[in-house]
């Protein structure tokens, strides 16, 4: 059964066919096979979204479009551009910087990506940096919106490996910071390098004055954060309160979204949230044949027989894990490999917060390498290009970001510092 999944599954990513239907005809394929109920489907394609925590994932992506349309995201621009926009190579900094603000309350990187791409790819590209350049840094940006907190995919590893949500999300800042500012440090010495951005602090607005003019989109993630980190709201429930602040202010305060603006945002969110709801539910399917199969009790024996330290499981985990991510979306990849990974980490004495840490910033990278990087492909819609012009200036950002995994991976507290001061 498990042989005839995973050559289903691999034919159809090979015939382009998408990575949801993909899983979802191999798990058919599965229950054929070993002859199982076929009403085990629906159950367990149900049971895999009826879970009140993913009710989050839809109210994100929702908060995220509101933000775009409301306004919200120019001014966090505008904001991050007068800390860091008045040196050579700021515009770029600029785009890190508020990819890292906007993370704070949108939870996924597509949304990070056409949001704050829409305004700093086109300024970019007016300022002089090269197009390809342009997009490959949005894309790369745009992964702290899973990173940084609230995250959909923590949300999801949350529910499949039955660890707590609002630790994954404290456990989240310290890699965010990391990788925000490696990124920071990386384009101001590769734009004093190339001679690139010398006039990006033309038409700069003052500290005071941006942060006068973003002050309600600065209270945003504020609110949100220190909500859930203060005990006031679940992560879900504040997913509902991202949605009516973002509503208010678009609406009442910035005045940038009218009645006739809701039906677009609100069509342009269900699709979305459609989609990731189809993976999770195929791949939900999928993970609970492989494991009536017992394979991840076998990969389990496998790996604490072949990887007998913890230092060579992580390392093993992660190749794994970097190379998985170029084919299969982040979503089901989560889904299908959290329940089979975390007990062997768990083994190897590595606290399943930071494994969940690591899984969500190694399978993040996905999102920018070819052939399946969702936000490459919504960097290339924005600024107009085909994908394989950006590959040459991708590299060296996700050389960077690889490297920051390593960092993480290797130095935990990192990651749990900051959850051990809070939660324990």
């Amino acid at each position: 059964m498990t042989t005839a999944m995973l050559v289903t599954m691999l034919l159809g990513f090979a015939l382009t066919v998408s990575v949801a239907v993909s899983i979802g005809l191999a798990a058919l394929v599965g229950i054929q096979v070993s002859n199982v109920n076929m009403l085990v489907a629906v159950k367990e394609m149900f049971s895999a979204i009826n879970k009140f925590p993913l009710a989050a994932i839809p109210f994100f992506i929702l908060a995220g479009n509101l933000m775009e349309t409301g306004g919200i995201s120019r001014r966090l621009v505008e904001f991050a551009k007068s800390i860091v926009g008045g040196v050579q190579g700021g515009l770029p900094m600029t785009c890190v910087l508020t990819c890292m603000i906007f993370a704070a309350v949108s939870g996924s990187s597509v949304a990070t990506t056409f949001a704050i791409g829409a305004i700093l790819i086109p300024a970019l590209i007016r300022h002089g940096y090269p197009t390809p350049y342009a997009a490959a840094l949005q894309a790369t940006s745009a992964e702290l919106g899973v990173i940084i907190p609230p995250s959909i995919p923590m949300i999801l590893f949350g529910v499949a490996a039955e660890v707590s949500i609002g630790e994954l999300f404290i456990a989240g800042v310290g890699p965010g910071l990391l990788i925000g500012g490696a990124l920071m440090l990386f384009v101001w010495l590769w734009c004093r390098w190339k001679g690139w951005g010398k006039d990006d602090g033309d038409g700069r607005l003052s500290f005071g004055r941006a942060t006068l003019q973003a002050g309600w989109a600065l209270l945003m993630p504020v609110i949100i954060l220190g909500g859930i980190y203060g005990g006031i709201f679940t992560p879900t429930e504040a997913s509902a309160v991202a949605v009516t602040y973002a509503l208010v202010v678009g609406m009442v305060i910035y005045r940038e979204i009218g009645i006739s603006d809701l039906y677009p945002i609100l069509k342009k969110s269900v699709v979305s949230s459609a989609v990731i709801m189809f993976i999770i539910a195929n791949a939900g399917l999928f993970a609970y044949l492989i494991t009536r199969a017992g394979v991840p009790d076998a990969i389990g024996q496998w790996l604490k027989v072949v990887l007998e330290n913890p230092l060579l499981f992580l390392l093993g985990v992660n190749a794994a894990l970097f190379v998985i991510g170029m084919f299969i979306e982040t979503s089901a990849a989560i889904i299908v490999l959290a329940p089979i990974l975390v007990p062997v980490a768990m083994h190897f004495g590595i606290d399943p917060v930071h494994f969940g840490i690591i899984m969500v910033v190694n399978l993040a990278l996905g999102m920018i390498t070819p052939p399946f990087g969702v936000n490459l492909f919504a960097a290339c819609t924005v600024a107009r290009i085909s994908l394989d012009r950006i590959i040459g200036q991708l590299v060296p950002f996700v050389l960077v970001v690889l490297t920051c995994l390593m960092v993480i991976t290797y130095v935990p507290p990192i990651s749990l510092a900051l959850r051990d001061l809070v939660y324990k």
